[in-house]
């Protein structure tokens, strides 16, 4: 009888099934990949709206932004200085259009099209998502009286911590994609995970940024690295789909 049963049960949820099979397939042009994209843009978007809708000079988390430049800047000594100035570099425009200059050969020269896409679609559509959100909220800096660096361009969201967030979490999804071995594809995760962390530290103990400059910063680059990525491996797959089954 539960033999009888289970068909007609699994009959009854085809459709279903088969939907949730396609979402979660990662050979599927819209399988796995989009749904995690989908679902990594959903949440990095209400972050980001969360983030920027207590921007207020009078919110709370503003004050919490004060307390943690004062605490970062009464507590700063030369050493740590000069290693944050080290890593922060990292993260800057110069070092950034280097860098992504440089895998842009690489991929050109490997003929790798999908992933020059991929590249060119997230810093530089990245890089022009952060200039017009800093014009859009016109944030200001922080203002200490000794400023261990001093700027005068908005402050939110951080383009070193967005940048960092892009350039290298996109490299982090080449090495994951790439490698067999699982032990190497975490690594290159949390090597990433630390860099970025690591640069978006730097820009507020210095007192470039706000707290919320860099969290807003990690928000909005995971939405566009998220879309970026998920766009990029979307056409790969659909490219790619009727030759496989042409074979």
């Amino acid at each position: 009888m539960d033999a009888r049963v289970k068909p007609k049960a699994l009959r009854r949820f085809e459709r279903e099934i088969d939907f949730l099979r396609r979402r979660l397939s990662p050979e599927g042009a819209f399988g796995l990949h989009l749904t995690l994209g989908l679902l990594i843009m959903l949440v990095g978007f209400w972050c980001f709206a969360e983030i920027a809708e207590d921007l207020k000079p009078g919110a709370a988390i503003a004050f919490q932004d004060e307390q943690v430049t004062n605490w970062c800047h009464a507590h700063a000594s030369p050493q740590i200085t000069r290693a944050a100035r080290i890593g922060t570099t990292f993260g800057s425009i110069g070092f950034l259009s280097v860098a992504s200059a440089i895998c842009a050969l690489a991929l050109l020269r490997a003929r790798a099209w999908d992933r020059l896409l991929a590249l060119a679609c997230t810093m530089i559509g990245g890089s022009l998502l952060n200039i017009a959100l800093k014009h859009f909220f016109q944030r200001q800096r922080p203002v200490l009286e000794n400023p261990l660096v001093t700027l005068t361009s908005y402050g939110f969201p951080s383009g070193h911590a967005m940048g960092a967030t892009l350039l290298y979490g996109l490299l982090a999804l080449f090495a994951v994609s790439s490698f067999r071995s699982g032990a190497k594809r975490v690594l290159a995760a949390v090597f990433a995970v630390v860099l970025i962390l690591m640069i978006g530290l730097t820009r507020i103990y210095l007192g470039a940024h706000y707290l919320t400059d860099v969290l807003g910063a990690f928000a909005a680059g995971a939405v566009w690295l998220a879309f970026s990525w998920t766009a990029a491996e979307t056409l790969r797959k659909r490219r790619h789909r009727p030759s496989a089954a042409g074979r």
